[in-house]
């Protein structure tokens, strides 16, 4: 099940972000998967929220059938070629998702990223979706195959420090792209 995130669901993902720092923590921005209390991370929430009604972003909770067991996030990003904008400038939206580590491989990942698709196929003026993933993180990469997606592009990433080297991140193309 997916649903946007509540400010709410902070009780929730405090104790999934303390547990998952080393699963989470070279795959997505640590603006995102930092543990946080949970005042923060209502904070947190209502700021994705904010941007979900702005229409600069969408990101939804992912949750297993059982409305209370939350298992991770899929977003939408929508952009031109160099940057994002909001949904009614974009031609093309950037998909991602993450999961905690003991909900991997049950195709959680999948299933959200495919009605992420349909939705963004419906939306006016949508050409091209893309998926990134670091190219070491293989589960990651083995959603838009799932999907049909086919490898665009391998670029390099700058190291945000001098200890931290250039990441290697995967492109990947709708069929329609």
């Amino acid at each position: 099940m997916l649903r946007r995130w509540r400010a709410s669901d902070a009780a929730a993902l405090e104790p999934i972000l303390a547990a998952n720092v080393e699963h989470l923590g070279d795959w997505i921005p640590r603006r995102v998967s930092e543990p946080a209390s949970v005042d923060r991370l209502r904070d947190r929430l209502r700021e994705f929220s904010a941007a979900f009604d702005a229409t600069r972003e969408w990101r939804y909770a992912i949750f297993t059938a059982d409305p209370e067991q939350l298992v991770g996030e899929v977003s939408l990003f929508p952009r031109v070629a160099a940057t994002r904008v909001p949904f009614a400038d974009a031609d093309r939206i950037e998909i991602g998702y993450w999961l905690r580590v003991d909900a991997t491989g049950q195709g959680y990942a999948t299933e959200a990223a495919r009605s992420v698709v349909d939705l963004a196929l419906s939306l006016p003026g949508i050409q091209h979706l893309t998926i990134h993933c670091d190219e070491r993180n293989q589960a990651s990469a083995a959603v838009p195959r799932r999907l049909g997606f086919r490898l665009g592009s391998t670029i390099v990433v700058p190291g945000a420090t001098v200890s931290v080297s250039p990441r290697r991140v995967q492109v990947w193309n709708s069929v329609s792209s």
